[in-house]
């Protein structure tokens, strides 16, 4: 079940365990089950002497297994094998059980820990999902933290009669007490935000009390990250507010272009961009949404940035490094059943429609990519392109042009996602040329057409292109004095990770540089209490 590097990694992770616990497995005469019994047996057999494992579990899933101290009823459970982008998981949680330390504030523990009445959260993943372990991770450390608080983590491929009759459609996908409560990608912090309703107003306060900073970047993507590197090592005070930290390489499967790197995952590469911040001391305040600028009201004067909860935070220059987002369709039906067969995520969502029929919207890289990842998995791929040809690259076409459950219409304006009983059934387009309509059945519509800048606050404010990307000069330099930008979400052509972390730079240098020829000026009495506030 284990390769030998695997076994050698997880008994030195195991070495950190304190406190002895069981795995309590469900199983039957599966072979899935037996899969999971010779995993449990590796995993106690490494460290016998704090982990012991039962086979009397009763638990309705099979095979299922639960994490529990001993004398204590098993608060965390898995059903099917936590393997791919799970092992990670299945490793701190074993860690945590076991008493080895979490690595989160206090002050998040405390917050678990303060969580009053009994909940049972139930996370649908898949094991090719990379934005699964984040949900997971974080459902797993408050099971284990707060005794009122049980967590089930069910691999979607091993229930697929319970995944269809739940309609879930998405990963992860988690319930609350047997009703829906979120789908995809959050944070420990997300989900303690939608339980605890005083957490928000406590975050502001506490931010708006932050002294300024020379230097605020708003986004930690690969820019956001690149500036406050630059900037920090500079000696001066930096800060970051990113309402995702890595941004948008949190998404990206594969990284094979970053010079220096030959490949790496996007969610490994984003907690690399995070290690490497925090080593230069910057201060990191992650899930914070940015709502309004106010510039300075003269040279050298603070600049302030309004958060969507009310804090506020204060600089003297201001580096705008937001991104962007995956681009919607904007036809009937999307919104509807996003989650319910509209997907933008292959990797994650793709094995959730195996051997259905599915829709690629998109012809250029990423949606004929997308295509051939799905052909691997579902009955029948239709790519569904506006242009009159594919925009992808040429050897990227000519594999998808050899796969034999794909179709490719070109010159199609998708004009209606249908559905009925809540989910996905069909898709229409028109073809261009003709005018004639086209109805596809299917269950899955997979969206890859491009980005948005991640801009419209600052409408009005920030001078925008057409397009919304804010309009930039060689150096990073918006039309406001002191306020920056740089990555995706600017005019700088090729929307790319290296190109973004070098305008990142380029964009603090620019900030050092005007920082030491523009004075301060002390704010106002009256503002100056409000800081201190």
């Amino acid at each position: 079940m284990l390769d030998e590097q695997l076994r050698t990694q997880l008994s030195t992770h195991l070495e950190r365990v304190t406190q002895p616990f069981e795995l309590v497995a469900s199983l039957d005469d599966g072979a899935a089950s037996r899969d999971m019994q010779e995993l449990l047996q590796t995993i106690a057999a490494l460290r016998s002497d704090k982990i012991r494992l039962r086979t009397d579990g009763d638990d309705a899933r099979k095979p299922s297994f639960g994490l529990q101290r001993t004398g204590s009823a098993p608060r965390l459970r898995f059903a099917g094998l936590p393997l791919g982008h799970e092992f990670s998981s299945l490793v701190l949680a074993l860690l945590w059980t076991g008493g080895h330390p979490p690595k989160v504030g206090q002050d998040v523990i405390e917050q678990i820990q303060s969580l009053d009445g009994d909940r049972h959260f139930e996370v649908y993943m898949g094991l090719s999902c990379h934005n699964c372990p984040d949900v997971v991770q974080a459902l797993a450390l408050m099971a284990v933290l707060n005794p009122g608080i049980r967590t089930t983590v069910i691999e979607g491929g091993a229930f697929q009669q319970e995944v269809a009759e739940r309609e879930v459609m998405a990963v992860p996908t988690v319930f609350l007490n047997g009703q829906p409560f979120a789908s995809g990608r959050m944070a420990l912090e997300e989900i303690l935000a939608k339980l605890d309703t005083g957490a928000a107003a406590r975050d502001a306060a506490r931010l708006s009390a932050k002294a300024p900073y020379d230097v605020l970047i708003v986004g930690g993507g690969p820019a956001g990250a690149a500036a406050a590197v630059y900037a920090a090592r500079k000696g001066i005070r930096t800060g970051i507010a990113a309402e995702r930290f890595g941004g948008q390489v949190n998404d990206t499967l594969a990284i094979e272009n970053y010079i220096s790197v030959p490949a790496t995952d996007g969610p490994r590469f984003a907690a690399a961009l995070q290690t490497h911040t925090r080593a230069y001391g910057v201060d990191i305040m992650d899930l914070q949404r940015a709502d309004r600028l106010i510039p300075a009201a003269q040279p050298g004067g603070l600049i302030e940035l309004q958060l969507a909860h009310g804090g506020r935070l204060q600089a003297r220059t201001l580096i705008l490094s937001t991104g962007a987002r995956w681009r919607n369709v904007n036809v009937p039906g999307e919104a509807e059943y996003r989650n319910k067969g509209v997907a933008y995520c292959p990797h994650c969502d793709g094995p959730l429609f195996k051997g259905r029929r599915t829709a690629v919207i998109g012809g250029g890289n990423s949606g004929v990519e997308a295509a051939i990842d799905l052909a691997g998995i579902v009955a029948h791929v239709t790519l569904v392109e506006f242009a009159e040809q594919l925009k992808a690259d040429a050897v990227l076409v000519r594999k998808l042009q050899s796969l034999p459950n794909v179709g490719i219409h070109t010159n199609a304006q998708t004009t209606e996602i249908t559905g009925a009983d809540g989910k996905v059934n069909g898709l229409r387009y028109k073809d261009r040329a003709t005018g004639a309509e086209h109805l596809l059945p299917l269950e899955g519509v997979f969206v890859q057409i491009g980005l948005v800048p991640n801009t419209e606050w600052l409408k009005g404010t920030v001078e925008l292109s057409r397009f919304g990307e804010i309009v930039v000069d060689a150096k990073g330099q918006t039309n406001l004095p002191g306020v920056f930008a740089a990555g995706d979400c600017t005019t700088v052509p090729y929307k790319q990770i290296v190109i973004a972390a070098g305008d990142g730079a380029k964009a603090a240098l620019s900030a050092f540089e005007h920082l030491i020829r523009t004075p301060p000026v002390a704010p106002a009495p009256a503002a100056r209490e409000a800081v201190a506030a």
